[in-house]
């Protein structure tokens, strides 16, 4: 038999493994919007912990982090710079959410902040801003998978065909089970990625230099600039200190705007598990060293991937390793991919549905005909992420990086939703509109950035001056009632 049937053999079987793991799950909760979104907000500790982390380090993390190590450095540590940052918030803004998803059933991040000031196309706004953030996000996930079966295969699955089949296992246990169909192959995908990086992050270094130390050495030695912090941008100029310390801060501020991560808020069984989550979460980051260390142990290695984002599979397709070893490993990368996809879909065809347009636009939707319409837009979302995922051929970091400048909008808005008595839904609004079009117009057109700074700053920055000058200007709301649901002064 030879090696390709054994890899494509070990990767079928993982496959449908997660889809046995995801599509079981349907029966542990309600076939309702409670349920199918929320979880009847009963998940535990173990699955919360590895869907806040299994959802947010995906294809970027498995292809694109080894892929900015073996092509720019150090440059690949804004990851773990914001990954370890990015979820304190959370231990402050979580909880309050989470009272108020109980008390007035909000499943959603849209959902709530528009409740807060009675404002509904606040939530048909948010939804917009979201889908069109998912959407890119989704595609990485996709063209991830796509890279891995086309380079274990050796071309004989292309890329479009790759990412296809393992999208449509994602969209039969989602439309299944929801969000606790995202959680349990989050947990199994979520152990076996981080084993998988571990093990390869060790033994490539190992294979191709002798050692982690060793491998440092040589680099020293023959690429120097990929050392010195803080690294080198896509065209292999340094990457300026400006450029680097701006990434980090939107990442980690951008962290707790993601919808479909805030969205576990109100999945949690308690306020409890929502904060050991929150001080257990940073411990993911230590399955990104091995990663690292995998595109770093790749440079210098002839002959060189087609695209940097190849290098984890490109060489363990070039390496003399057992088929069934190469097979896990490529199936670990689908895990990476999988988590996250799975997760975002879901949120987006929540969000899509329940805040645009049955909130936000004001269409009439109850019950099992709210949910067919989630499970259609899921499909829908799908199938246009997809598109993006054939169209786009640029780095899956980068991508990242853009989608992250349109999520951290929200941030501002969340705090002043769950703190600040003196906001003004309209100032919310305007600050979030603000800040993404000043984003998108500074992504497509970097040259009029006056600084080397991501462009997702210079919205949050005047999305802040219109949110609290539009607030103090506007007249003084009472809504201390709700804001004491928030804050736990309210049974």
């Amino acid at each position: 038999m030879s090696d390709r049937v054994v890899i494509l053999g070990v990767v079928g079987a993982y496959l449908l493994l997660s889809l046995a793991t995801g599509w079981s799950a349907g029966g542990r909760s309600r076939d309702d919007v409670q349920g199918w979104v929320a979880g009847d907000r009963g998940i535990g500790l173990v699955v919360m912990y590895f869907l806040t982390g299994a959802t947010v380090f995906s294809a970027f993390a498995f292809l694109g982090g080894p892929g900015w190590a073996y092509s720019r450095g150090v440059a690949c540590l804004y990851i773990l710079g914001y990954g370890a940052l990015g979820f304190i918030p959370f231990w402050f803004l979580g909880p309050r959410a989470a009272r108020l998803g109980r008390r007035f059933g909000y499943v959603t991040q849209a959902e709530m902040v528009a409740a807060r000031f009675a404002l509904p196309p606040l939530a048909a706004v948010m939804a917009a801003v979201s889908v069109l953030a998912f959407v890119p996000y989704l595609a990485l996930q996709m063209k991830g998978a796509g890279y891995v079966l086309s380079a274990v295969s050796d071309g004989a699955i292309p890329e479009w065909a790759g990412a296809g089949f393992v999208y449509a296992i994602v969209l039969a246990y989602v439309l299944r089970s929801g969000v606790l169909g995202v959680g349990w192959t989050n947990t199994l995908q979520g152990v076996f990625m981080m084993v998988l990086a571990w093990s390869l992050g060790l033994y490539l270094p190992y294979k191709l230099h002798g050692g982690v130390g060793p491998m440092f050495q040589t680099l020293a030695e023959t690429r120097p600039e990929l050392l010195v912090a803080p690294g080198l941008t896509s065209a292999g100029d340094p990457w300026t200190w400006s450029g680097y310390g701006s990434a980090v801060f939107v990442s980690a501020v951008g962290f707790c705007g993601w919808p479909h991560l805030f969205m576990k808020a109100f999945s949690a069984d308690s306020v409890r598990t929502l904060r050991r989550t929150v001080v257990l979460y940073p411990t993911f980051q230590i399955f990104l060293i091995p990663l690292f260390l995998i595109g770093f142990a790749g440079v210098g290695f002839s002959p060189p991937p087609p695209q940097s984002d190849q290098i984890l599979p490109w060489l363990l397709t070039h390496l003399d390793l057992p088929g069934v070893v190469v097979g896990l490993f490529c199936a670990g990368a689908l895990a990476a991919s999988m988590s996250s996809g799975d997760a975002m879909v879901h949120a987006a065809a929540s969000i899509a549905v329940r805040d645009g347009w049955r909130l936000g636009l004001g269409r009439g939707l109850e019950g099992a005909a709210e949910l067919r319409a989630i499970r259609r837009t899921t499909v829908g979302l799908m199938v246009a992420s997809y598109a993006v995922a054939m169209a786009y051929t640029g780095s899956l970091v980068t991508l990242l990086l853009t989608t992250y400048g349109a999520v951290v909008q929200f941030f501002p808005a969340v705090v002043a939703t769950l703190y600040w008595r003196r906001a003004s839904g309209w100032a919310v609004l305007g600050g979030i509109v603000v800040g993404t079009v000043v984003t998108g117009a500074l992504v497509l057109a970097p040259e009029l950035r006056p600084l080397d700074l991501h462009a997702g700053l210079y919205g949050l920055v005047l999305n802040l001056v219109v949110l609290v000058g539009g607030s103090l200007l506007a007249a003084p709301r009472s809504d201390d009632a709700w804001l004491a649901v928030a804050a736990g002064k309210v049974p």
